[in-house]
Order: C-alpha cells, then structure tokens, then sequence
C-alpha cells in the first residue's frame, strides 16, 4: 500500500510550502486537503528526519501513512483528560480544597512516565481529596471543562465514517459518563469515586483504570465488535495511554509527553483532534 505524507496546520496553510515539501518527501505529487493540511502521494519515509526538521521550524504536523480510508477501522479509542478534553479533572477537583499544585506535580510526573505505579498515583491524588463536598465535582463539568479542539468535528467525522467511539480514562465516571451522553458516545470506562454523604472518602471503588486495563478494555471492545484491534485507532497523550496505543492500528499522540510522541505513529502537537480526519483518503 502506497505511503502519504499529510502535513497539517493549525493556521491556513501557505501554498508556497507545496513545493519544497514535495521535494523533501519525494513524492510523486502533492495538493491541498483542505486550507491547513496538504497531501503528498508516495512520499519516501527515509526522508522523515529532513521532514521533521522542516515541519518544527515551521510549526506544522506531519504524518506518514498508508493510503487508505478511514472506514478501513472500526474503533477510535480516547483517553479523556488532556486528550478529549483540555483539563485533567483531578487537577482542577483538588483545586476545590488547596490543593492543585501538589496534586498536578504528581499527575505530571505519572504521565511524563516518572512514577511507575499509576495505581499508587491514583491513590495517593484521590487520597488529598477526602472530605471534600462533592458539589465540586460539578463545578469542575459546568465552569472548568471543555473539550479539545476539533474534538466534535473528530467525532462527527468518526461516526459518518461508521466508527465505534470508546473513552477509557484514568479519570472518573462522574465525567466520562456525562461526556458519553453528551457526544453520544458508544463506550466509556474510568474510575468511580467513593462519596458518603455527599462526600468524597479519598477512595476509589473496584478496579483502578490503569495502562494495563486501558490496553485491555480495547481489546475486548474490539473482540466484542467483532474485528481486530488493528481496525482501532488511539488517542492519548501520557504514559498511561501507552500500552493501549501499542495494541491499536493507528495510535495518535495528542500533544503529549516525549515518551508518548517518540511511540506513538502519529503526533499532533499543533492541530486539534479532527487533525485525525485529514489523515486519510
């Protein structure tokens, strides 16, 4: 199957990058998908590293990938917080009790790859939380979460496509569930937060969704669907994502950390998320 080279921009892109970008790849020719990604067909993957040094001085995306369409899969699979959404929510909820920046240093280094155990992560954040109303759960939906750019035209795009949509987060269900509702979306898993009278205990109930349950809730996604995990594409953007990537036909990372970019077969570090939809033919 022939390889294309799609370089995206968050701006319109000038046509004046059609020519030398054609050279650079080695391709057989190259036009406009839309005003901020052009396309070369059969571009030469030997050519990446002179690619990625063009793309970062001027501040474009690029992908190598096979011609194909995106009906070729059957699955696209998100992680929530930084990925479909711009804010992780634990973050924002500590916030609520004083405590943000002591809990974002530990989310930092859980997703930069630093702590290991994401469960001990996990508990040691929800932990800070005990004893705080509940009600700030909500504030965090209504005043503080949005979703990432080009995520409903992504989704939009997925569906029309006839993709399965599943969200499978370390974070909670209080916003994966409203997120499902909300974008109809097909599946979602995450965490449920222990509250007693109206509460939270700093205790997360049932199994914690770490790497290992992320990689292993796509699979049987997939097998339930009835197809390959190589017909699911992922989305991520921080360690935790990385064996679920590993299991997929197509792992995007979505502005993420070095280790999830350097694994990843594709990174969009400046086009939003339906960046996904001009991938393919």
């Amino acid at each position: 199957m022939p390889t294309n080279l799609v370089i995206q921009s968050a701006t319109p892109l000038d046509e004046a990058h059609l020519k030398p970008l054609t050279a650079l790849a080695r391709g057989v020719s190259a036009g406009l998908v839309d005003p901020c990604a052009l396309r070369v067909v059969n571009a030469q993957p030997t050519q990446r590293p002179d690619i990625e040094i063009y793309c970062e001085t001027h501040r474009l995306d690029f992908a190598y990938v096979p011609a194909q369409s995106l009906s070729a899969f059957g699955l696209v699979a998100m992680d929530m917080d930084s990925t479909l959404i711009t804010i992780e929510c634990i973050d924002e909820i500590a916030d609520f009790c004083g405590l943000k920046a002591e809990v974002a240093a530990i989310t930092e280094a859980s997703m930069r790859g630093e702590i290991r155990d994401f469960n001990e992560s996990l508990t040691r954040r929800v932990a800070l939380l005990k004893g705080l109303d509940a009600s700030a759960l909500e504030r965090v939906y209504e005043e503080r979460l949005k979703l990432s750019p080009g995520a409903e035209r992504m989704l939009a795009g997925a569906r029309a496509a006839g993709l399965k949509t599943l969200l499978v987060s370390g974070g909670f269900t209080f916003f994966t569930e409203r997120l499902k509702e909300r974008l109809g979306l097909d599946y979602a898993r995450a965490n449920t937060l222990e509250i007693v009278d109206g509460k939270l205990t700093g205790r997360v109930l049932g199994e914690i969704v770490n790497a290992d349950v992320k990689a292993r809730t796509l699979l049987e996604t997939c097998n339930t669907l009835g197809f390959a995990p190589s017909r699911a594409i992922a989305l991520g953007d921080g360690s935790n994502d990385l064996k679920m990537m590993a299991e997929a036909g197509l792992s995007v990372a979505f502005r993420a950390k070095p280790v999830v970019r350097a694994a990843a077969s594709v990174a969009f570090n400046y086009v939003g998320l339906d960046g996904l939809l001009r991938l393919f033919v």
